[in-house]
């Protein structure tokens, strides 16, 4: 896909989907700002990976449930390019507590989860939003869930943060839409990352996955490549016409499997 001459921030991108779409926009000779919390070895790979695929591509620290971090990011690619085209929102975090469990979350859980799921896709476009107007092919990407749709995922908290972010996909994409500025959401089910690997092991993790490949049509687990191309799409020139769209990719979890007579 043609990501030529264009300049993108993928936050969260030193691992995982924002990696994939980071390495896959650098393909198409995209010049991107990788961005990471605490892991600088991790982005630094990517930015190597970026550009050994053609692309150009600088490491910026940034937690973007700061509002200050968040503008810095922007900051950091008019900067370096003097210009800016996609921004896609990956950044996201979760406390994974049984939804039966109403004393596993408290008020502080919810605020750090909706701090960087929700609050940090809305100010991350508020200062890219002045750049992403001046381009002559703007895309916001945010990154939800399954779980924002179907109201199940690793917690109340991260299922409500994920819902919220769906809806105000849908508001930005009408406000920002006279100025030609695309809002859309990619909504994974499973991925099979080290964010779900590293939470519950890896004994867990596969019976997770197994699960996934049994309760699914297309009987199996999602990857960051299976999730890389739609996120593309959505960023690209090939999409120009398209706005507002929650898009789930998810191997037909949602759907459930199909009925058998017998």
């Amino acid at each position: 896909m043609d990501f030529s001459d264009q300049i993108a921030i993928v936050t969260g991108s030193s691992a995982g989907i924002g990696e994939a779409a980071a390495i896959g926009m650098a393909q198409g000779g995209a010049k991107l700002v990788i961005n990471y919390s605490k892991n600088a070895e991790a982005a630094e790979k990517v930015v190597a990976a970026c550009q050994a695929d053609g692309g150009e591509a600088i490491a910026v620290q940034a937690d973007v449930s700061d509002d200050k971090d968040g503008a810095k990011l922007v900051e950091a690619a008019m900067d370096k390019w003097g210009r800016l085209d996609i921004l896609v929102n990956n950044a996201g975090t979760t406390k994974f507590m049984n939804h039966d469990d109403l004393e596993g979350l408290d008020s502080a859980d919810f605020e750090q989860i909706y701090a960087l799921n929700l609050i940090g896709p809305y100010q991350m476009i508020k200062h890219a939003r002045p750049h992403l107007a001046k381009s002559d092919a703007p895309s916001v990407v945010n990154i939800s869930s399954v779980a924002g749709v179907r109201g199940i995922g690793s917690s109340i908290a991260y299922v409500a943060s994920k819902g919220a972010l769906n809806s105000m996909t849908l508001a930005l994409a009408r406000s920002l839409g006279p100025e030609n500025i695309r809002v859309n959401a990619v909504c994974p089910g499973f991925v099979g990352t080290d964010w779900f690997r590293n939470a519950f092991g890896d004994e867990v993790f596969e019976k997770i996955a197994d699960g996934q490949r049994k309760t699914t049509p297309m009987g199996r687990a999602g990857s960051p490549e299976d999730v890389k191309g739609p996120i593309l799409f959505f960023a690209s020139r090939a999409s120009a016409h398209v706005t507002g769209q929650l898009l789930v990719v998810d191997a037909g979890m949602l759907l459930g499997m199909p009925f058998k007579i017998g």
